[in-house]
């Protein structure tokens, strides 16, 4: 009998020690291999396990330029994780009687409008935050991204309306980046306070985030903080940072992962901070914003064995290998991180990035978590980096096809009659964009988003294709014109070229009438 329990703990030992929750010196291996696999300048970490962070470390540098190196207070442009910080204020809101999640919209901004009445009437604060109003991907993102319109709050307020519908208000998953910001405005008419001064007051004071701030343009000190990079033609290069405080209650907040560790201890304790348990927000409205609140569709299978995956307030929820996993991530030009929750393990991840690969913060994250989890190792890095690769080489493809073409016609001296097409154009929500011929060549231009400029090249027939001026922006995209009986174009309409093209350059959804 003795015998036979000395076998059992030998394999459980044996056992335990295949799936042994990673060491400080593993995550620095990691992290370092992360960061030549990718190409990522900079890195920072912090595990938060049982309410104490147990790792917290910086790798790489803040700017391929200064060679400066990212340490523990280092900021960095959280994005969409700030989405969380916003559902959170709301919830405050709740908590003191000033909002309820099912009041309607209208009651606190009267000129809301969406693109039908009944939806007008009937949406509530709850779903602005939920990603089901029916609005396609990323809808209207083109009023915020890039940097640089000159749209206002009030402007995307007015414009939801002629966003048209893919789907059935509250019936399906779409992720949106307005939504957000309308629900800061409703903050600011619910506080007294503006989106950023309720975050950094009733928020980030009270946890000692003493180093952060809801929007780059109000950090006190900017000594330390990344500035983001972009690979361009195979090289790694630093570009302007985003700067529009339009977007900072969907994705403004400047962190660290020190700071940020202290937001995730907080959450993890039910809304409770500080050695005497101040309470945030109540444990009943917590316990809301990590309710699933719109489904998404899941593919069940190994290593997390998802069954049901969706999005509360604020946050990704899902199970992984029965666990509850409350996650977020969040991406600007130059930027991406994630944040993940693992409450019943008591554990917390944080990765922050100075450059636009997701695979990176991915392999990071699953790799220590399913230390935790009790998963086999698997080598995410080269996963991820050939999955990557096929995906990039397969998008190339594509777009080399599009270039191919559009060179052969400038050899073959394809003579275009640019008169037909050039004028201005005018969409509801966009506005307009002028294309003009200048010494033979053809451009477009953005009244109201300025960066959107660049020279447009034929392609096939009526359809053209433009090369932005910003190679950064990954984002070319063809044009299509809709000619009336002279010849003479009516309408034009667009899409991105390629595949890969970020989701927050939705041409797709623009429909241009032609004016002059």
């Amino acid at each position: 009998m003795k015998k036979f329990t000395i076998i059992l703990l030998v394999l459980a030992i044996s056992h335990t020690g295949i799936y042994a929750q990673i060491s400080s010196k593993q995550v620095d291996e990691l992290v370092e291999k992360t960061l030549k696999t990718f190409n990522v300048p900079g890195i920072a970490v912090a595990i938060v396990k049982d309410g104490k962070v147990i790792h917290a470390e910086g790798y790489g540098v803040k700017s391929i330029l200064t060679k400066q190196k990212v340490d523990t207070n280092t900021l960095f442009g959280i994005a969409s994780n700030s989405k969380a910080f916003t559902s959170a204020a709301l919830a405050m809101l709740v908590d003191e009687g000033k909002v309820k999640w099912n009041d309607k919209v209208i009651k606190y901004l009267p000129n809301f409008r969406m693109y039908n009445e009944y939806v007008t009437n009937e949406f509530t604060i709850r779903d602005l935050l939920t990603h089901r109003s029916g609005l396609g991907l990323g809808a209207g993102d083109l009023m915020i991204w890039p940097d640089g319109s000159d749209f206002t709050a009030q402007d995307i307020i007015q414009n939801l309306q002629y966003l048209k519908p893919v789907s059935a208000f509250r019936t399906q998953y779409d992720y949106d980046n307005l939504l957000y910001i309308v629900a800061g405005e409703v903050i600011h008419v619910a506080s007294g306070l503006s989106w950023c001064d309720f975050i950094e007051q009733r928020m980030m004071k009270p946890l000692e985030m003493n180093s952060s701030a809801a929007s780059f343009l109000r950090l006190k000190d900017t000594t330390n903080i990344i500035v983001p990079h972009v690979p361009i033609d195979g090289k790694l290069k630093v570009i302007k940072r985003y700067q529009n405080q339009l977007f900072d209650a969907a994705a403004g907040i400047y962190s660290s992962v020190n700071d940020l560790s202290k937001w995730t201890i907080m959450q993890m304790n039910n809304g409770k901070y500080g050695t005497n348990n101040k309470q945030l927000f109540s444990t009943k409205e917590h316990n809301e914003m990590w309710q699933l609140q719109t489904i998404i569709p899941v593919n069940p299978r190994p290593p997390y064995n998802t069954h049901f995956s969706g999005y509360g307030l604020g946050w990704f929820l899902s199970d992984v290998k029965g666990y509850k996993q409350v996650t977020h991530t969040g991406g600007l030009e130059g930027i991406v991180t994630q944040v993940t929750l693992i409450p019943e393990l008591n554990l917390g991840i944080i990765v922050l990035t100075n450059q636009q690969s997701g695979a990176a913060f991915r392999a990071i994250t699953n790799t220590i978590k399913d230390s935790y989890l009790g998963i086999q190792a698997e080598d995410y890095i080269t996963n991820y980096s050939k999955i990557g690769k096929d995906n990039q080489d397969s998008a190339d493809k594509k777009t080399e096809a599009v270039w191919a073409t559009v060179a052969k016609n400038k050899k073959d001296k394809f003579k275009v009659d640019f008169k037909t097409i050039t004028g201005t154009y005018k969409d509801n929500w966009f506005g307009q964009v002028v294309l003009s011929e200048k010494k033979g060549k053809l451009y477009f231009a953005s009244k109201r988003s300025p960066q959107l400029s660049g020279e447009v090249f034929l392609y096939k027939d009526n359809n053209y294709v433009v090369k932005w001026n910003n190679a950064y922006f990954h984002a070319d995209a063809h044009l299509f014109f809709e000619c009336d009986a002279t010849g003479k174009a009516v309408r034009l309409t667009m899409k991105p070229i390629s595949e890969l093209t970020d989701f927050s350059y939705d041409f797709q959804d623009l429909d241009f009438s032609k004016i002059q």
